[in-house]
């Protein structure tokens, strides 16, 4: 991910303003369903008007975002359509406000694949209002993105799952002396919300808190560390490389608790209680006319779920040197055919 981007996308999704609720609506089955043809010579109806092709009669156009996952997204999309159901889809520029905005009066692109809702909910839901485009299924298959993190080597001596609030527990093995916590930058608003969780979860004394310069440092800290197999803590987001490129493993944080993190989001939180980072609603946006137009891509659009762990390493992929975007989505769609036939409906 382009670190500028990914840094917006971090404070955004750390940030304590609570954004206007979005509207979500599901695709109803029925819009996945084929329609059986009318047998015009046996029943005297008139066969209803056929459709130009399986893709509709606009264009099939998906938007690309500038961050890298949404752009594996749309590249991928594009293939898969073209493939299953020999669509000429098309991938064009795009950006959250704006592609909802053209999509909410145009009903150009007919599809954006990771739309991150709650951001842009005043402008969604005037299109969604307006009913020139819908949510389909979620873009991955978690609601939440940014939480803690340990390496794969420390682990709990009773064989327990690893939570925030067992954390006493599992670092009583690394001796006496604190280990490092690895934040974000001073300046993000993550990095307030992860010193009021230390203290929440008891772990003042036990955690020595280190908040880098910028996304460089921080993503190096972690990597030293690693390669050190030093026992530390660190916050992180999805999707993302790192998670993919060195072996970590979530911690649990316990359940989302609105008026504690509204305190854990305060520089000066009086009283901070533990819970988890609040979730993100994440669909794949698709225009109206592709429901009545298209109803085989729109039950696609349905299904296309992709697992978080997958785009994790996806974009580690896209970091290897002289790759692109489109090599890593033509080796996915070449590759994991077990995953993006569940989404035609096809079985692997």
């Amino acid at each position: 991910m382009a670190f500028r981007t990914t840094i917006i996308l971090a404070l955004l999704l750390t940030s304590p303003v609570v954004p206007a609720q979005a509207q979500f609506t599901m695709l109803d089955s029925a819009q996945d369903a084929q329609v059986a043809p009318v047998d015009g010579a046996e029943s005297g109806a008139s066969p209803p008007p056929a459709i130009a092709t399986p893709c509709g009669t606009q264009p099939m156009t998906i938007a690309r975002m500038t961050w890298p996952s949404a752009a594996l997204l749309s590249e991928i999309h594009a293939r898969v359509l073209k493939q299953a159901y020999g669509c000429d889809a098309r991938v064009i520029p795009g950006d959250l406000a704006a592609t909802t905005s053209s999509m909410g009066s145009t009903g150009q692109p007919a599809m954006a694949p990771e739309m991150w809702v709650t951001r842009i909910a005043d402008v969604w839901n005037g299109a969604v209002d307006a009913q020139m485009l819908r949510s389909a299924a979620p873009t991955y298959d978690t609601t939440t993105f940014e939480g803690w993190f340990v390496p794969s080597y420390m682990n709990a001596s009773d064989g327990s799952a690893l939570t925030a609030a067992g954390l006493t527990t599992l670092l009583a093995g690394a001796g006496t002396t604190p280990v490092r916590f690895i934040s974000c930058p001073a300046d993000w608003a993550c990095s307030v919300i992860n010193r009021n969780l230390i203290k929440a979860q008891g772990l003042a004394d036990r955690l020595e808190i280190v908040e880098p310069a910028n996304r460089f440092e921080m993503d190096a800290l972690i990597a030293e560390a690693v390669s050190r197999r030093e026992n530390f803590v660190f916050y992180y987001w999805q999707p993302n490389a790192v998670l993919a490129q060195l072996d970590f493993k979530a911690l649990d944080m316990g359940a989302f608790d609105e008026a504690a993190m509204k305190c854990l989001a305060a520089a000066t939180c009086a009283d901070p209680k533990p819970s988890a980072f609040p979730s993100e609603l994440v669909v794949s946006a698709v225009a109206e006319w592709v429901f009545t137009e298209a109803p085989n891509v729109a039950g696609y659009f349905q299904r296309a779920t992709l697992p978080i762990a997958e785009m994790n390493r996806l974009l580690a992929q896209a970091n290897e040197p002289g790759a692109t975007i489109e090599g890593v989505a033509e080796r996915f769609v070449a590759e994991h055919s077990d995953i993006w036939q569940a989404w035609t409906g096809g079985t692997p």
